[in-house]
């Protein structure tokens, strides 16, 4: 047997006397509350999603939703200053894995709009490279309010492989808090990797840069 509709069973159970009419004129009442508590829930939804548009539209005119290369440390500063949520990769443009990182946060940055993205060559950051005391790479540190909470540097955490996959970078990245919630499906692999076949980390020296 199935059960009977709640709008119906609040009509039924209230203590009066029974007359058909009265139900069925009591059960359209209740309809119309129900269709206007439905319409008013719609609308509020419909807002939220304009106000989420609108807000992913901002963020895309600050160049959120893509991985910018920063041309010098003043952009840098600027990026991890003016956003909440920043991640920055230190790359050597000769270090095949600062590649392979390179790919994985493009990924991300389209994905994560909350968080903006960039990459600095080392050669161009002496500054930053000092202060922040980068030493292996790739090397990526978050940032939350224009403050270092975190960095990945080579690829001892991500499976020690140059094949881990993007989801498990996201992963890693929300763990620290840079970005908001995940949004990479699980078997979406990795892009310029793979499975866990690829090459282990510890077998090239490109990552000790200085």
């Amino acid at each position: 047997m199935t059960t009977i509709d709640p709008t119906v069973a609040k009509v039924l159970d209230k203590d009066r006397p029974k007359d058909d009419s009265e139900d069925e004129d009591t059960l359209l009442e209740e309809l119309e509350s129900d269709t206007a508590a439905l319409d008013a829930f719609r609308e509020k939804r419909i807002q939220q999603l304009h106000d989420e548009l609108h807000r992913a539209r901002v963020m895309q005119s600050l160049s959120h939703g893509a991985y910018t290369p920063a041309t010098d440390e003043h952009q840098v500063l600027t990026h991890t200053t003016t956003s909440k949520f920043s991640v920055v990769h230190f790359f050597h443009k000769d270090f095949n894995r600062c590649k392979i990182m390179d790919s994985h946060l493009e990924v991300l940055a389209r994905k994560h709009f909350d968080t903006k993205f960039t990459s600095i060559d080392v050669e161009k950051a002496p500054f930053l490279v000092e202060r922040l005391k980068v030493r292996v790479l790739p090397c990526v540190i978050a940032f939350v309010d224009g403050k270092s909470v975190d960095r990945i540097e080579g690829f001892a955490e991500l499976g020690n492989t140059d094949g881990f996959s993007t989801k498990m970078l996201e992963l890693r990245l929300l763990a620290c808090g840079v970005l908001v919630r995940e949004k990479v499906d699980e078997d979406a692999g990795g892009v310029g990797g793979g499975g866990g076949g690829g090459k282990n980390a510890e077998s090239d020296d490109e990552e000790d840069w200085d």
